[in-house]
């Protein structure tokens, strides 16, 4: 979770890249009419711990100023309107359409709960946005929605379908967002190796990628959210390995090691083609650096499954993983599948998370005596290209600036270093 405040609205952000990405355009949207006194929560639905998280939250903000008006928007206010709109302290509710549009912040429009439905919306909203405060790279959303129906997931009744937003428009934000001295930016959406797919004759993430890198020359930096590893085709293999400005860090969608478990959340890869595809981008590119979702305690999984998932991170060689026990969510599929114990569950995560932090631990370690290119992202910290966080104790390199630092040490899974010379 993160919170910003300007002089109005207070915007509190829940969950994805994605939802960063919106509540800069909320706080564009409602700060164009004028929306004073107001507190607007972004939820996340990924889980019923984020759902859960984001509730509390709302009731702590109405404590800290009952005269102030709160609205409830996002992933979770999408799927449960009137579960929100029923709590005494949310004054109105926004959909995940809605909560885009200038309109619905006006205090003469009436309703307290606006949510369409949002599996009729068939385009994306266009909106240029200028920057993220407090931040020297941006978030850029080149699509919305998912079409796919993994077993464990809520979030494309969220979302609705997948809607890539059009090539000339994502390279006109890129632009504005490199002029206004953003040096790196992270394509993020829901499914973004879908991108181009609901448009005949529109090039895929691979095309998109290489129209931004050509069309803004200026841009230093350019990152990728999380990666379906079947769906990268051999135009995003070759951008990834032969474009120094594409960083080499790739998070992926894996969820499982095992592919009974992969089959039984309807995932479209195997454990083969995960690590054959981690396998052939370090052949290409051997600095590159993986990460992975990863979900634990999936209904049905045995301990012999879940040592496949542990084993994965030795051989696709990954570094960062974020760890999800599995959350059961009301109408999907595996809500209603076998479950596993919740204190088998967290035992798992305790488990998977020791083996990431100490592949992380390791990465970190090789890096110690190299030289690795940094973002500096606020005074005396940064991050590498691939992705680790770097202290520097050179406090005067100005936030923005991509810097040659010399490794000297390791802590706290931080690298250690100086601007070297």
């Amino acid at each position: 979770m993160t919170a910003q405040t300007r002089q109005s609205p207070e915007i509190v952000t829940f969950g994805c890249r994605l939802n960063a990405y919106e509540s800069e355009v909320i706080r564009h949207e409602a700060s164009a009419v004028g929306l004073a006194r107001a507190v607007i929560v972004n939820t996340c639905a990924v889980t019923a711990e984020a759902e859960r998280q984001a509730r509390q939250s709302i009731r702590r903000l109405k404590r800290q100023d009952p005269e102030r008006q709160v609205i409830v928007t996002g992933c979770a206010a999408q799927l449960h309107p009137d579960d929100f709109a029923a709590m005494p302290e949310v004054d109105q509710v926004l959909g995940n359409v809605e909560k885009l549009s200038r309109e619905n912040y006006r205090p003469e429009v009436r309703g307290r709960v606006r949510v369409s439905d949002i599996m009729t919306v068939t385009d994306t909203a266009g909106h240029l946005i200028e920057g993220f405060d407090g931040r020297t790279r941006a978030f850029l959303e080149i699509q919305q929605g998912c079409d796919h129906r993994c077993t464990f997931c809520i979030i494309p009744f969220a979302r609705g379908p997948n809607r890539s937003v059009p090539v000339e428009h994502v390279v006109s934000e890129a632009r504005s967002l490199a002029a206004g001295g953003f040096r790196e930016l992270v394509l993020t959406g829901v499914d973004i190796t879908a991108y181009g797919d609901d448009t005949p004759g529109s090039p895929g993430l691979g095309g998109l990628v290489r129209a931004l890198l050509n069309d803004v020359p200026e841009l230093a930096r350019l990152r990728l959210s999380s990666l379906d590893p079947v769906e990268v085709d051999d135009e995003l293999r070759d951008v990834i390995v032969g474009e120094p400005r594409v960083m080499p860090h790739m998070h992926l969608s894996l969820q499982s090691g095992d592919n009974l478990i992969l089959k039984r959340m309807k995932r479209r890869h195997t454990r083969d083609d995960a690590i054959r595809f981690c396998r052939d981008l370090r052949d290409r590119r051997p600095e590159i650096v993986f990460g992975a979702d990863l979900i634990v305690g999936f209904p049905t999984e045995t301990d012999a499954m879940f040592a496949n998932t542990l084993d994965l991170v030795d051989e696709c060689g990954l570094t960062y993983l974020h760890v999800f026990p599995y959350s059961p969510r009301p109408g999907t599929p595996a809500a209603r599948m076998p479950q596993v114990p919740m204190d088998v569950r967290k035992a798992r995560s305790a488990s998977l998370r020791r083996t990431g932090s100490e592949a992380l631990q390791a990465y970190l370690d090789k890096c110690v005596g190299g030289t690795e290119l940094a973002l500096i992202e606020r005074c005396g910290e940064g991050r590498t290209e691939g992705y680790a966080r770097v202290e520097l104790r050179d406090s005067d390199v100005v936030p923005g600036e991509i810097v040659p630092v010399r490794i000297s040490s390791v802590s706290q899974q931080r690298l250690q270093g100086h601007v070297a010379a």
